[in-house]
């Protein structure tokens, strides 16, 4: 296994949708919008990647000011190599992308709720969200 990280590296929309697929990330993204994966691709201006040679295995893909606020919209590991640190390391090279006054802010599945505290993170019950079919009332 060689495993490597990039800051900022360009991911193709397949290798994105084999991910999602593989980590298990896909049953809570809109894998059949593809104009929906491409904005989220396109418009992130914080992307940590972990790569096996040429294979996206994976993600932190956030959207950040980098000194007040980062919200990390994808964490995805390939199932394959989940339980090696790289999850923790992805998020560790986000955390060092940001400035020190900037809070690291997530949606966490329900399954890895338990995870999160373990690593340092504060739970937070005050998060509230509006659907993209929804309007202001």
């Amino acid at each position: 296994m060689n495993i490597t990280y990039s800051l900022d590296t360009s991911v193709s929309l397949e290798h994105f949708l084999s991910l999602l697929h593989s980590s298990g990330l896909a049953e809570r993204r809109p894998i059949d919008n593809e104009t929906c994966l491409k904005g989220m691709l396109k418009n992130s201006n914080l992307m940590v990647t972990a790569w096996d040679n040429t294979k996206l295995i994976g993600i932190a893909r956030c959207m950040t000011d980098f000194h007040y606020a980062c919200y990390l919209s994808d964490l995805a590991v390939d199932a394959a190599y989940q339980h090696l640190g790289i999850g923790k390391a992805l998020q560790a090279k986000v955390k060092a992308s940001l400035h020190n006054t900037c809070k690291l802010i997530l949606i966490s599945a329900p399954h890895a709720n338990d995870y999160y505290p373990h690593i340092g993170y504060t739970h937070n019950d005050r998060c509230w969200v509006l659907n993209g079919d929804q309007f202001i009332r």
